[in-house]
């Protein structure tokens, strides 16, 4: 517990600093993190940056987490970060879902969301296997590869209203972290610093943008990769993330979530009115 109260405290007091110190003067000037929301209004992608920050300080400094756990979440994590950051600032946005993207690499065109799909890929992958007992079987460290980079773009598709992405991410966390147990470890810094700047997001002054969401994602991920022991558990995660993955590619979840009372209501919960 005092390992996670640390872990969250730095996550949160570093977002909130990088944020607040770089939200009126961003690199490259405001111009350049500006963009419109689902209302048509102005906000700053700088919430992005500021909680991807946050979480790999926290991350870094969490007391007892397993040294290859701590390196996995480090190295998607960044990476993930880094190639959200890319795809939010150069990103002209020709290819769309995971559809268009692949069929983009299929013509020989890298697009920015091409690279975060390779990269991402490419990281989740090794931080997967890097999560798994020593002496873990080839399937169980694919399994978790997959999910650690499925996490990291599921969490990026939620990421259309404010707070969505955050509230996922919680909700998703508060089972293992209501235990002892390295899942629960992972995810004090993330939730941490995304709930440092959940108030920011929800009015609507901020987003998260690929690099937060894409980052948030993946420590999820790993988070569910290290604590998953069990094949059957891990394949079913997998496949179930891998589900709504392709799912997306022709269902809205803003029309499911909705239609859906409970979700609504929480999707709505500290958001401005419509």
């Amino acid at each position: 517990m005092v390992g996670r109260t640390v872990a969250s405290v730095v996550a949160a007091g570093t977002a909130w600093v990088v944020y607040r110190g770089g939200a009126r003067r961003p690199p490259g000037g405001v111009a350049r993190w500006t963009r419109r929301n689902h209302r048509g209004e102005s906000v700053t992608l700088w919430g992005g940056p500021s909680v991807a920050a946050g979480s790999l300080a926290g991350l870094a400094v969490q007391p007892g987490l397993p040294g290859r756990v701590r390196f996995a979440g480090l190295l998607v994590g960044a990476t993930a970060a880094t190639l959200g950051c890319y795809d939010d600032l150069a990103g002209g946005g020709d290819a769309k879902g995971l559809r268009g993207h692949v069929g983009s690499l299929r013509r020989g065109e890298l697009t920015t969301g091409g690279a975060k799909l390779v990269g991402i890929g490419s990281a989740g992958l090794v931080a997967g296997a890097l999560t798994r007992p020593r002496g873990d079987g080839v399937v169980n460290r694919l399994l978790a590869g997959v999910l650690v980079a499925g996490a990291a773009n599921l969490v990026n598709l939620l990421d259309l209203r404010p707070g969505r992405a955050t509230k996922a991410v919680v909700v998703s966390a508060v089972p293992a972290m209501a235990v002892r147990g390295t899942a629960g470890d992972c995810l004090a810094a993330p939730v941490g610093a995304a709930l440092a700047l959940l108030p920011a997001d929800l009015a609507e002054q901020t987003m998260l943008g690929d690099a937060g969401a894409n980052c948030l994602g993946a420590l999820l991920g790993v988070a569910a990769a290290a604590g998953l022991r069990r094949r059957r558990t891990l394949a079913v995660v997998t496949v179930t993330v891998a589900a709504l993955t392709l799912v997306s590619e022709r269902v809205s979840f803003t029309a499911v979530i909705d239609a859906t009372p409970g979700l609504r209501d929480l999707d709505r919960l500290g958001r401005r009115p419509a």
